[in-house]
């Protein structure tokens, strides 16, 4: 039997939508991969601060509509990077909600290149303003289900 390999794009999206389930926040699960010559250097979830309670154990802490406990997997990404002195200059990020306007700014800052998300998620016109501006690549990726057919996770 001759298998296609999964594409980049899908393999990474796939990633990112793993990490996701280590999401805290009840409202919305986030995952985030960093990405630079095929090779992933930092991922995030979004999730409380280190040391804080979380969404899942004390509820969202909900002000204007938006939870204010709650790090981005966008932001939780690059501040690892940051943490641990990866250069994020040039890279692609993989995150499987289109970002919102303050992760779309930070990514703009980060150096990132290209944005890949799995899907449309509140997207702010200014967001999008900014990426042509700043000619960012947008791609929205399709995860094909013939690439999981048969995926266990049982030895």
């Amino acid at each position: 039997m001759n298998k296609k390999r999964i594409p980049w794009d899908q393999y990474f999206m796939a990633q990112a939508k793993l990490l996701s389930l280590r999401s805290t926040c009840e409202r919305l699960a986030v995952g985030a991969i960093l990405v630079r010559d095929n090779r992933i250097i930092a991922g995030g979830y979004n999730g409380a601060v280190s040391g804080d309670s979380h969404c899942i154990d004390d509820g969202c802490y909900v002000v204007d509509n938006h939870c204010v406990r709650t790090i981005h997997a966008e932001m939780n990404a690059i501040l690892q990077c940051a943490k641990f002195g990866v250069n994020t200059d040039g890279a692609e990020i993989y995150v499987t909600h289109f970002p919102c306007l303050q992760c779309t700014k930070m990514i703009l800052q980060a150096g990132i290149t290209k944005i890949n998300y799995l899907s449309d998620y509140r997207n702010d016109s200014y967001a999008e303003k900014l990426f042509k501006l700043k000619n960012i690549e947008l791609n929205q990726v399709k995860l094909d289900p013939t690439h999981f057919d048969g995926f266990s996770f049982s030895g």
